[in-house]
């Protein structure tokens, strides 16, 4: 290599350096803050898990009567329309 050419391959040398160096350092230190403050946000109660009280539910009469209704619900099913006849005649 001839010495006229040395400051041309030095300043590529650092161009190519260059390209291996972080871009983004405050980026990449605040990765991941954004999906642990959405989830922080979401959380209804932080502190549930160090109090002892229970929360309200329903009352043993009320459950069964929910479960009762719940299971007669899916014992007949409703008669579906024919889906073919829409617009045509009339009822």
């Amino acid at each position: 290599m001839r010495p006229r050419h040395l400051p041309h391959a030095a300043l590529l040398c650092a161009i190519a350096l260059a390209g291996c160096a972080p871009a983004t350092p405050n980026l990449d230190r605040q990765f991941g803050h954004s999906v642990r403050l959405a989830m922080a946000r979401q959380t209804l109660h932080p502190d549930a898990g160090a109090r002892a009280q229970r929360d309200a539910g329903l009352d043993a009469r009320a459950a069964l009567g929910a479960y009762e209704r719940y299971q007669q619900s899916n014992q007949t099913p409703e008669a579906q329309p024919n889906v073919l006849t829409i617009g045509v005649g009339g009822r």
